[in-house]
């Protein structure tokens, strides 16, 4: 069986500034801002949320069926997944635009300056899923507005359980929107500052978000995650990794995990202690979709 996967697929660039931007910027000229920062070291990554959580699912043994738009310079990517195994029957090729990019600029104090452009993102609402007999569950991640939109309709309506995974797209809806999301979804995973601005923007408690679907999950980086069930809240610690190298990429390492997990009909405080794991391991290399295993999950 499958998990489908419906987010993005991008390109991250990595600049690393060796100063600080705050030695860069002078507060009281913010008004005519212009300014230039040498960027000695450069690396160009795969990623977007679909390609990471895909990857996750893939090394872990599952079958990750990702759903989303590449642009005109996505030839490399798509032949990426499918050198891994990952199936792109479900990714489609806008040749009118690029493939999303996130340009990221990183200072010796871990300050950061991003960039990102949507590209073919914004057109993945054009893919369309159907009632498909292979298609166990489902992830709604960040991806364009009314991808993410029509998606879960789409699968509600196809009644094919989901993880509802807004993201860093949860600003763009509103209350009755996330509501919505909610309401339709079989579970939710945010993380802690996610959490809050859902249970703002809904007028629920987290314990009550809990109540609407089969499970709610909060994940706290080094802290670990809260998993939520039926208004109950349990905490799964944090595996400590080997060394902390890149945090991208992990809570994306982390979903591959969780869906892995429901799959296999796993509790959901099981599936959690798998995504840590998981996660410790990412955050030991560069890149979202540099790592690898030393262990079967079980």
């Amino acid at each position: 069986m499958a998990a489908l996967i419906c987010g993005s697929l991008a390109f991250d660039t990595i600049m690393t500034f060796e100063g600080r931007f705050a030695e860069q910027i002078l507060p009281d000229q913010l008004h005519i801002l212009n300014v230039s920062f040498l960027v000695p070291t450069l690396r160009r990554d795969f990623g977007g949320c679909a390609g990471n959580i895909a990857y996750s699912l893939r090394l872990l043994g599952g079958t990750p069926w990702p759903m989303a738009m590449l642009g005109s310079d996505g030839g490399g990517y798509l032949q990426r997944l499918q050198a891994l195994g990952i199936p792109t029957a479900h990714v489609g090729m806008a040749q009118d635009t690029y493939t999303a990019q996130a340009m990221i600029m990183t200072d010796r104090d871990n300050n950061q300056i991003t960039a990102f452009h949507p590209g073919a993102m914004l057109q993945a609402h054009t893919l369309r899923i159907a009632p498909h007999p292979d298609i166990a569950l489902a992830i709604i991640a960040p991806d364009g507005r009314e991808a993410m939109l029509e998606h879960a309709e789409q699968l509600a309506a196809a009644d094919v359980p989901f993880v509802f995974d807004p993201g860093q797209g949860l600003p763009m809806f509103d209350g009755p929107e996330l509501a919505r999301f909610v309401e339709q979804a079989s579970w939710v995973a945010v993380n802690d500052y996610e959490g809050k601005m859902l249970c703002e923007r809904t007028g629920w408690s987290l314990a009550e978000i809990s109540r609407k679907v089969r499970g709610l999950i909060v994940t706290l980086g080094a802290q670990g995650c809260e998993v939520w069930v039926d208004g109950a809240k349990a905490h799964v610690p944090a595996v400590t990794p080997a060394q902390v190298v890149d945090p991208t990429g992990c809570g994306d390492a982390w979903r591959g995990a969780l869906l892995y997990g429901l799959e296999r009909g796993w509790p959901l405080e099981r599936c959690a202690a798998l995504g840590n794991r998981i996660g410790a391991f990412k955050i030991a290399h560069r890149g979202p979709q540099n790592y690898t295993l030393d262990f079967t999950p079980g």
